[in-house]
């Protein structure tokens, strides 16, 4: 159990969707802090800490996408952006700069609440589980993975992963040669593959491509298979 309640940021410039959001929270035991502006959202976040930053896209004085961007430059705390409907770029943008999720407006209660204890399920996985096989450091060619330490190196230099590039890495690297689909992808990091596009996985391997690859066009570690999903290099190549 917990020493004490998980706090979360939670930031939207609409009074309404502040009430709406932090009611239940609060109601299901989270410590909720509220902001009404992008650089409330980060004099907030300074001021202490905090398990889950939730951060509306469209704010006023600084948006969503730049605090997600500053936090996420210092910080791996899990970060949910709330986005339009019509605003499918900012999905991309929001998981480019280092957000763990998005929920697209308009949404329901349950399916924020489920998102939540998500992203604080995993998040909170990082410390209290035993450690088992895929805690172990993994060395494949010249990849070294350390789940311990949630350290990656590559090429004899450190890589900076957010929580959800490194969780794909490192079920991936497990898996040598294994095919994993988006939504097993999808269901093994996030614990259920509802409401997700599968497309968000795409954006993730590209990510860690541009940071792992020589060439992100001509992979070394993270493969392809079209139509199906991807797959990480076998040992033996």
């Amino acid at each position: 159990m917990a020493e004490r309640a998980p706090r979360i940021l939670l930031a939207d410039d609409e009074q309404s969707i502040q009430t709406l959001l932090s009611f239940p929270l609060r109601k299901d035991g989270y410590e909720v802090t509220t902001a009404a502006d992008g650089r409330e959202a980060l004099a907030r976040f300074n001021e202490g800490k905090f398990d889950l930053v939730v951060l509306d896209v469209m704010m006023p004085r600084m948006d969503g996408l730049e605090v997600c961007r500053r936090i996420r430059a210092r910080n791996t705390v899990p970060i949910i952006m709330l986005t339009a409907k019509s605003e499918e770029i900012d999905k991309v943008l929001g998981l480019e700069l280092g957000a763990d999720d998005y929920i697209t407006k308009p949404f329901s209660l349950r399916e924020f609440r489920s998102r939540v204890r998500a992203a604080l399920r995993r998040a909170g996985m990082q410390t209290q589980t035993e450690p088992e096989a895929e805690d172990q450091p993994l060395s494949v060619h010249e990849l070294e993975i350390d789940p311990a330490k949630r350290a990656v190196r590559v090429r004899d230099a450190n890589v900076d992963l957010t929580f959800v590039e490194f969780e794909i890495l490192n079920a991936l690297a497990r898996n040598p040669g294994r095919v994993f689909t988006r939504d097993m992808l999808l269901t093994r990091i996030w614990g259920d593959s509802a409401y997700r596009d599968p497309r968000t996985i795409d954006v993730h391997i590209r990510h860690l491509r541009e940071k792992l690859e020589t060439d992100a066009k001509d992979p070394e570690y993270l493969f392809t298979v079209r139509g199906v999903g991807y797959r990480f290099r076998d040992e033996a190549r």
